[in-house]
């Protein structure tokens, strides 16, 4: 490597795998960037910084882009263009687990763009890429000139037979009771998002810390690398309003902030404000002409200061209520009359509506990603409008928050969600925020739970969520559950927790600070529990105890069989016609996966149940002694042919054709006719035969006529030369 004068090579051990830093080979008029090896995964990342604060923001302007290229697992894309095209909803997700542990450690007061790029190039299934971006981007931005208080570190921890297991395989992820994605500084814990199988508190709890003590030993092999390449950090230019404008402004108008902020009506709340901010302005526009801007952060620090104060010193919340008390709750059902399932929660101001729709399983959601998932039969789909935060502006698609709320709860009700043996249906969920004071997420779990009981979907238990939040002052600390608006805005931290009573599905924490400790964590877990039985006891349970019996009318019908897959193309036919003959006849859709399953909906069972019959009869040699409905398709002298399904065709001979004696088998049947037959059996050149007389008489009871003059001689097809 003597072409390139700064490269050098990081080397360890994670996992049992090896893990390996490269640096000024790629990307080298980054800020900072490196190759990151995970065994066979590598992904680039840099960091870089612009040298100016961008003006008119009142915000870091960070941007993290996770990008996935199909080249790393062997893939060519499959849209029109072939190329890769917007980010993949996993992709998304995987930009906000690498945004949410690194934001806080950059100065809150600086206003110069920074932008994280992780370039996915090579993908190992058993590594995660998401996993090893995030260790890359730690040692990108800490090798780089941008100030930063980092590292961090990340790993992912599973529970396979009862024990911890830092970064599994992939095989070992298939089995594994949790999914939980631990960041970490060298003390604190500083991002956790989960996704688990009804895990008890302790069990989660220690398997946090189990990955925070791996993290450690990766900090310390970063701040190593930092050692040996890393650049002097630059000087910023601080956006704060100067000491003495914030005292001012504070002096002069607290009480009026106090006294504007003291409801828990969050439209009271704004247009009491309105006033105090036209005062201050009023005041203070003429003595800073040139920091007017400055005047609103100052606004927003005195609200925030209030808030805190409140709950450090008083333990008093903005509406009222005490630390572990929840907003006045309510849950309905059934609210909408044609959808699949409804379901209404609302958690003080939050208000989200859930509708749940059954469909087939083709219409399972197709994935074209990095890793071996090629479809999603359960979706979970967020969406918050501007109306819900009373605002106005245009909708343009979810964003990367309603992206990831909508993973979050996607994630929260996954493990209760049936089999696809068990409820071969596909099943999107849309949660329609309607009004939004904080924990839309949490409420958009509850309102979901009730949506898929109120649908008849028979999920293993019900599951709700609710928030944690935390104000903190040097080593003190209090947490207070079901966080508003405010108290989020103002906060440390919104610690998101769903599950059943008998333990966690999912939980995504936000912070504002460095990183928890383990007394937090665990306050949180214990918080979050009672709160969460509360929920399902006190408010879903009496709303709806269980899903319902009976799917909605306009719900699609659904029945399965399997036949022998060398038969497939039977049922098929050739360029599908067969297939598409019995849709339309039985007015229903029909699905056939590789190994035979065959799924037929329709909203009439009773067409479901033809069409699997008329599948079953294609697939399967009609039985001797059997009896089908059929349709005589032509008539002949000597009998007539019927089809049981398409491709099966047989004649009943005109002895056959009634229990007395038939002179013209017109006088019977005609063409068109529906008519139900009993297999005879199968002559010896393979040939169907039917009886309609036997067919009579053994369903409907009636009496043969024998008279000695009808004619019994077997059925010959040789008749049919003969005409």
């Amino acid at each position: 490597m003597g072409f390139y004068k700064d490269f050098r090579t990081f080397k360890t051990e994670l996992a049992g795998r090896p893990l390996v830093v490269e640096t000024g080979r790629m990307a080298q008029l980054a800020g900072g960037s490196c190759l990151i090896r995970y065994s066979e995964t590598e992904v680039l990342c840099t960091a870089t910084m612009s040298d100016k604060p961008r003006e008119g923001v009142d915000f870091f302007p960070l941007s993290v882009d996770y990008e996935e290229k199909l080249y790393s697992v062997g893939k060519i894309p499959g849209s029109f263009q072939r190329r890769e095209g917007r980010a993949s909803e996993k992709a998304t997700l995987a930009s906000r687990v690498i945004d949410r542990p690194i934001r806080p450690l950059f100065p809150k007061d600086m206003r110069n763009d920074v932008g994280v790029v992780a370039t996915v190039m090579s993908v190992d299934p058993d590594c995660l890429p998401e996993i090893t971006a995030m260790l890359g981007v730690s040692i990108a931005i800490s090798i780089s000139n941008i100030p930063w208080d980092g590292p961090i570190a990340g790993v992912s921890v599973g529970y396979v037979d009862g024990k911890y297991v830092i970064n599994p395989t992939a095989a070992q992820r298939d089995v594994s009771r949790m999914a939980v994605t631990v960041a970490s500084t060298a003390d604190l814990v500083a991002m956790i998002e989960a996704g688990a199988q009804e895990i008890p508190n302790d069990v989660m709890y220690d398997g946090i810390m189990f990955a925070h003590e791996e993290n450690k030993k990766l900090v310390e092999f970063i701040r190593n690398i930092q050692k040996e390449v890393g650049r002097p950090k630059i000087a910023w230019e601080s956006s704060d309003p100067p000491a003495e404008m914030f005292e001012a402004v504070k002096a002069f108008a607290i009480d009026d902030v106090k006294k504007a902020l003291d409801t828990d009506d969050k439209r009271v709340r704004d247009e009491a404000l309105k006033p105090v901010y036209e005062a201050v302005h009023a005041k203070f526009d003429e003595q800073y002409p040139d920091d007017i801007a400055l005047i609103d952060d100052c606004m927003y620090k005195l609200q925030k200061y209030v808030v805190r104060r409140w709950l450090l010193d008083e333990g008093k919340r903005v509406d009222g209520r005490g630390l572990d008390d929840i907003r006045p709750l309510n849950a309905e059902v059934g609210l909408l009359s044609r959808v699949h399932g409804s379901g209404m929660f609302t958690r003080g101001q939050t208000q989200v509506l859930t509708v749940t729709t059954l469909g087939t399983t083709s219409d399972a959601q197709e994935l074209d990603g990095l890793d071996e998932e090629v479809s999603k039969r359960y979706m979970h789909h967020y969406n918050m409008p501007s109306y819900s935060v009373g605002e106005t502006k245009p909708s343009r698609g979810p964003g990367r928050r309603e992206i990831g709320h909508g993973a979050l709860a996607e994630r929260a009700l996954l493990p209760v969600i049936p089999s696809e043996e068990d409820f071969p249906y596909t099943i999107r969920l849309v949660s329609e925020v309607l009004s939004s004071n904080g924990s839309t997420s949490q409420a958009s779990v509850c309102g979901s739970t009730l949506s898929l009981m109120d649908a008849g979907v028979p999920i293993k238990a019900p599951v709700a969520g609710i928030s944690c939040g935390l104000i903190t002052e040097g080593d003190r600390f209090i947490t207070m559950v079901d966080i508003q608006g405010l108290e989020d805005f103002f906060g440390d931290m919104d610690f998101k927790v769903a599950g059943t009573k008998a333990g966690i599905t999912a939980i995504q924490m936000d912070l504002k600070i460095h990183g928890l400790t383990p007394a937090i964590i665990k306050e949180a877990l214990d918080k979050t529990y009672k709160a969460r039985c509360y929920i399902l006891d006190e408010i879903m349970a009496p709303c709806i105890a269980e899903p319902r019996a009976e799917l909605s009318p306009y719900a699609p019908k659904m029945l399965r069989t399997k036949i022998d897959p060398d038969k497939i193309g039977d049922v098929i036919g050739k360029q599908g016609k067969i297939i598409q003959k019995i849709q339309a006849e039985c007015n229903c859709k029909i699905d056939i996966e590789e190994d035979g399953t065959v799924y037929v909906s329709s909203t009439v069972l009773e067409d479901c149940r033809r069409a699997i019959d008329i599948v079953e009869t294609i697939a399967n040699d009609p039985e001797v002694g059997a009896i089908y409905k059929g349709v005589v398709t032509r008539i002949m002298s000597f009998g007539a042919f019927v089809e049981i399904a398409p491709g099966k065709e047989g004649m009943v001979h005109i002895s056959q054709l009634d229990v007395k004696r038939v002179a013209k088998v017109e006088d019977v049947v005609n063409v068109g006719d529906e008519i139900i037959v009993k297999v005879l059996p199968i002559d010896d050149q393979g040939r169907l035969n039917f009886s309609r007389r036997d067919a009579l008489i053994e369903l409907e009871g009636a009496v043969p006529e024998d008279n000695g003059q009808q004619d019994r001689r077997p059925p010959r097809r040789d008749d049919r030369r003969r005409k």
